[in-house]
């Protein structure tokens, strides 16, 4: 779907709601009183026919300043607005999600709606986050994560029914390459297939699933749960090579079975074991 173009004095707006809306409200302030004493100060009267051209500027900066002390405020309130109400929409959405008892409230979103939730969910862990606005419910890289000099790359899928198939890696991983990115993650309100899981394996993405989304933004609301701990943050894989656990999002670590079936192979287990049972193959 593509983006209507807009004015300047609308992209303008949208650059400040970006944010934090206190700093619009700020710069409003500013604004008003910078152009408030341009537009209060009277231009001299000619005294001389070779000042005509200054005596023209100075009155043209007077009236554009007599226009913008109102205009220029305006757009950094409405854009401090929006900032304020963008705000208050991400909370919601992350508590009502926090608040459910299985991921059944993921899949109830738009998807407009999930890349909100994922943004704040990722905003939460102390990453800086861009909404790129991928061009519609299936275009491009939806959200820009950076922390100190690292870059991921995010794309949202927010599928109710179809499997998240091995395309959809393949395209981020393209998209990785091109712009450089640390990493990626696909995120999905379902699941993924085989070949989706096998081939971002060793890529430096992470596949997040309903359930493991579900389980993050559940935990990141828990005080004095392991999210606290910088070493166990699930979205630290990328430096560490440690995936996160699917049931409990606590960072796992490589273990080998003593019996059964599968003894003497090494797994991933989860390092709240025996708490926690969840595993991940190697």
């Amino acid at each position: 779907m593509a983006r209507r173009k807009q004015s300047f004095f609308e992209d303008w707006i949208e650059l400040i709601s970006t944010l934090p809306w206190w700093v619009g409200v700020v710069f409003a302030l500013a604004a008003y009183f910078l152009l408030h004493g341009v537009a209060i100060h009277e231009v001299a009267a000619v005294a001389r026919p070779g000042k005509l051209g200054e005596f023209a500027g100075q009155t043209m900066i007077k009236t554009l300043a007599e226009v913008g002390q109102y205009l220029v405020p305006f757009a950094f309130l409405v854009g401090a607005a929006m900032s304020a109400w963008g705000r208050h929409r991400r909370r919601s959405l992350h508590g009502q999600v926090a608040g459910s008892p299985d991921r059944g409230a993921l899949n109830a979103m738009s998807w407009q709606q999930f890349e909100t939730l994922v943004g704040e969910a990722f905003r939460r862990k102390g990453y800086a986050v861009a909404e790129t606005g991928g061009g519609g419910a299936d275009g491009g890289v939806d959200l820009v994560l950076t922390r100190k000099s690292e870059r991921f790359l995010v794309q949202c899928k927010q599928w109710r029914a179809l499997k998240v198939g091995v395309n959809t890696v393949r395209e981020l991983y393209g998209v990785m390459a091109a712009r450089g990115a640390t990493g990626g993650f696909v995120v999905t309100s379902g699941v993924f297939t085989e070949e989706a899981r096998a081939f971002a394996k060793g890529r430096n993405i992470e596949l997040m699933d309903g359930k493991a989304l579900h389980a993050l933004i559940r935990g990141v609301n828990v005080p004095g749960r392991i999210f606290r701990d910088p070493l166990r943050d699930p979205l630290s894989v990328m430096t560490t090579g440690a995936p996160f656990c699917p049931e409990c999002q606590s960072r796992m670590v490589k273990r080998q079975a003593k019996r059964g079936p599968n003894a003497g192979k090494t797994f991933w287990g989860c390092t709240r074991y025996p708490d926690c049972t969840g595993t991940r193959p190697e």
